[in-house]
């Protein structure tokens, strides 16, 4: 399947636990602009004001939830200077739909059809030596596993590449994101740099 790209929209995406938000964080110290994850923050929203849109609660609420913050995060990056890194994207609420074992909505299809982001995505396989569970974060490593694979095949199946960044310490990943991402005429991501 072909589709149009916006080659300044750079995903991390994978299974939870995976040292996700650590790189971003370390992409958004060199200077790169870095959109947040919508399923930890829509836990937190939730939870605090006891609402029912939380995964064990009502999946499907949750997954309209981080549709709305995932389209609003596209509109944020608009004005941003650069490439930006978002920690997961519309194809995400599809693959959390799949590992749910719900059906995808047609205009959850259409948004991942209609806002596409880089052809390459970095994905991050679960990575036993640094997974833990928290408040947000309730997955057993085998869920991680899942949620991995379905993000994978959800990428795929949108006619994404996907780019494997290895287990290795945050420097050397930070690393391999910069130098693997390409934008629009081959150049490194390093080169568009926020100052």
């Amino acid at each position: 399947m072909s589709r149009p790209e916006d080659s300044r929209r750079l995903v991390l995406t994978g299974g939870p636990g995976a040292g996700k938000t650590a790189l971003l964080e370390a992409l958004r110290t060199v200077g790169f602009s870095v959109m947040d994850e919508a399923g930890r923050a829509v836990i937190q929203d939730q939870a605090l004001i006891g609402g029912r849109a939380l995964p064990w609660v009502d999946p499907g609420a949750f997954a309209e939830a981080m549709l709305a913050w995932e389209l609003r995060s596209l509109r944020l990056a608009e004005g941003l200077p650069g490439p930006v890194f978002f920690d997961r994207g519309l194809p995400d609420v599809l693959g959390y739909l799949d590992v749910q074992g719900l059906p995808i909505p047609a205009h959850m299809q259409a948004a991942a059809e209609r806002f596409p982001y880089h052809r390459q995505v970095f994905l991050l396989p679960p990575w036993r030596e640094i997974f833990i569970q928290d408040q947000e974060r309730k997955q057993s490593f085998a869920e991680a596993e899942r949620t991995c694979a379905a993000m994978e095949r959800t990428y795929r199946r949108l006619a994404y590449q996907i780019i494997e960044v290895p287990p290795a310490p945050l420097a050397q990943r930070l690393r391999f994101v910069i130098e693997q991402s390409r934008l629009g005429h081959g150049e490194p991501a390093s080169q568009f740099k926020a100052s």
